[in-house]
């Protein structure tokens, strides 16, 4: 059974929602996310850079949130949620993953540390200024993607929308996006809507 060590809000939702999706067991446990917890030894040893989340299953022991949804679903996922291997929507699928994280989740994440670490009261305009470039043309890349469909490959709900999707719900979250996105909204709603979501939204 997958272990999953999540902090409610951190990319452990992926491994959980596809876990929840795929009526999977898993099981959680709720690490302290402080500083001085991540930087301790014994955390270090399952998490080299500290972060969150890492899971083991058996003798396996990994980090990176794109990384296990792959396993779990080479693993444990029966051929679901994935198109066929070879195809060209795997092909698509596989982009949209990584762009969920490589390019998407970059920027996201690059302008809420910007936030946290900055001295009260005093930002550096040029870096957020690309900061919201960038995520301005992820969602112009996204609205019309979701233009006539309710999910990124093949109209089907997959691991693209759970690497994506929670992308978009974080940037969301953060209100990071606007009316001027109906599609991605809706898109967000959607997804919200699914008990598996739910359920990881709860989870820790």
């Amino acid at each position: 059974m997958p272990k999953i060590y999540h902090v409610k809000g951190t990319r452990g939702f992926r491994p959980i929602w596809f876990c929840e999706e795929r009526g999977l067991p898993y099981e959680i446990e709720v690490i302290d996310f402080s500083p001085e917890f991540r930087s301790k030894a014994e955390w270090r040893a399952l998490s080299p850079t500290g972060k969150v989340p890492v899971t083991t299953d058996g003798h396996l022991t990994m980090f990176e949130s794109g990384a296990m949804v792959d396993y779990l679903v080479e693993r444990y996922g029966g051929g679901n949620l994935v198109p066929e291997p070879g195809a060209a929507d795997s092909a698509l699928c596989r982009q949209w993953c990584w762009f969920g994280e490589s390019t998407f989740a970059r920027p996201v994440g690059e302008i809420s540390n910007h936030h946290r670490i900055a001295p009260e009261g005093v930002t550096v305009p040029f870096v957020l200024e690309d900061g919201w470039a960038r995520i301005r043309l992820c969602l112009d890349t996204l609205e019309g993607a979701l233009a006539d469909t309710d999910y990124l490959v093949a109209d089907t709900f997959g691991i693209a929308d759970i690497m994506t999707g929670y992308t978009l719900a974080l940037a969301s979250h953060r209100s990071m996006v606007s009316d001027d996105y109906p599609n991605c909204r809706a898109y967000v709603a959607r997804l919200s809507e699914r008990p598996a979501y739910q359920a990881a939204s709860a989870a820790g």
